[in-house]
Order: C-alpha cells, then sequence, then structure tokens
C-alpha cells in the first residue's frame, strides 16, 4: 500500500473527520481511507445518515481548550429594558 501526506488541511476540515470517525467507530486515519475509498468508487457513505450537527459541534467544543475559562451563573432575576 502507499503512504500518503496531505499538508494544510483546514482544523475544521480535521475535527469533522475526527467527528465523523468517532461516530463510526473507527480511527482518524481509517476514516480518511474509507472517505478516500468511498470517493473513488462511487458509493454513498453510511456514516452521513448517523453524524449529527450536535456530536460535530459537542467534538469542537470537546477538542478546544477550555481549562482557562471559568463558568459561572448569573442567578439575577432578568429586569426588563427602561423604555425611555
Amino acid at each position: 500500500m502507499a503512504n500518503v501526506h496531505i499538508r494544510q488541511v483546514p482544523d475544521e476540515v480535521h475535527r469533522a473527520i475526527k467527528a465523523r470517525a468517532k461516530a463510526s467507530g473507527r480511527s482518524t486515519e481509517a476514516e480518511m481511507r474509507r472517505i478516500l475509498t468511498d470517493a473513488v468508487s462511487g458509493e454513498t457513505p453510511s456514516v452521513r445518515s448517523t453524524l449529527k450537527a450536535g456530536d460535530l459541534l459537542w467534538d469542537i467544543w470537546d477538542d478546544a481548550e477550555t481549562d482557562d475559562l471559568d463558568f459561572v451563573r448569573d442567578h439575577q432575576m432578568p429586569q426588563p429594558l427602561d423604555a425611555s
């Protein structure tokens, strides 16, 4: 088998491929092989029907550097806007 090295893959594309791989139970590398194989064989990938937008967003959030963020809920009652 041949080896392929692809440079300058956009981060959002890489995250989407990682999410597809996770959803289908494959490694990212195996998912890339599957995408390339499907592209040249004309077959419709079955993972598209099971991949949900929420899963993609969660995987993007999960990969983000969120250690520095501090989440504090504001428990104050909302105040009406002053109409003047």
